[in-house]
């Protein structure tokens, strides 16, 4: 993956730095694996603003993503790498030796025609989903169950993965990209490889209007409002605010906020990095 850099023509091209989409082989999605996706604009049903900075964009499809590569034992070949505008990581459209068409999340280094599989006795070969039991130690993953058959939840945005460390029991004990080390049922899937647009975090916007595409709205800091509507409002002149609050006064930057007793405790070795 590339990033494009702009001459300074204007003001908002001087800084602006993003992907040139090298690795997108077409413009066109696959027609049956699209949805509606409707905006509420922050909305409710009585029309009532209950999200705030919610509003605009361009309007979007939704591509069905198959989290669960449940489909084993039926080998599919990458027909194309594509953008998808809810996802920051790209998708493949996969084609099944049956006919059928399923998006998945590309891993980096996919390329089309490249053959894909899922299930057991599957090889660990990159955009391969195999059970944390069978998979090798060391290896680098991604789009990892936190439960049998649930689907993917962790490690699937762009440049993200974590890594098998051992198993223990019936675990397997996963590192996971936030710095934590916590164990995982081996019944659980992972895809190999990390996820695409590795170089995501270092795109620049270089204008406003790019985050009204994404319909995202300016937000409001909480020291410019009055004390009724943040906890670190009001004061003469500019203050600081006092200690870094949320609205509805929930401390931020280095509390902790985690329910102590949380069932998943157990299953974390280590805790994220600060």
């Amino acid at each position: 993956m590339a990033l494009k850099k702009f001459k300074p023509t204007t003001s908002s091209q001087r800084f602006k730095v993003i992907s040139a989409f090298e690795e997108i082989t077409t413009n066109v999605p696959e027609k049956s694996l699209l949805l509606p996706k409707r905006k509420s604009g922050g909305r409710d049903n009585m029309g009532k603003m209950t999200m705030r900075y919610i509003g605009g964009g361009h309007k979007q499809m939704y591509r069905i993503i198959d989290f669960k590569r449940d489909k084993e034992g039926v080998p599919a070949v990458v027909k194309s790498i594509e953008y998808d505008p809810n996802r920051t990581g790209r998708i493949a459209l996969l084609v099944y030796r049956d006919g059928e068409k399923r998006y998945i999340v590309a891993p980096h280094g996919l390329k089309v025609g490249q053959e894909v599989n899922s299930g057991k006795g599957v090889t660990p070969d990159i955009g391969n989903t195999l059970y944390l039991s069978e998979i090798p130690f060391g290896t680098v993953i991604h789009n990892i169950e936190l439960r049998p058959g649930q689907g993917a939840k962790m490690a699937r945005s762009a440049g993200s993965y974590a890594q098998l460390l051992s198993r223990d029991g019936k675990f397997a004990i996963i590192k996971l990209p936030s710095g934590e080390t916590r164990m995982i049922l081996q019944a659980c899937k992972a895809t190999v490889g990390m996820v695409s647009n590795t170089e995501h975090n270092l795109e620049v916007s270089g204008k406003a209007g790019r985050s009204r595409w994404f319909g995202r709205r300016p937000r409001t800091r909480g020291v410019a409002m009055n004390p009724v509507d943040h906890p670190m409002g009001g004061g003469e002149g500019r203050s600081s605010g006092g200690h870094p609050r949320s609205r509805t006064g929930r401390p931020a930057k280095g509390q902790k906020t985690r329910y102590p007793k949380k069932a998943s405790n157990n299953y974390i070795i280590e805790r994220r990095k600060k």
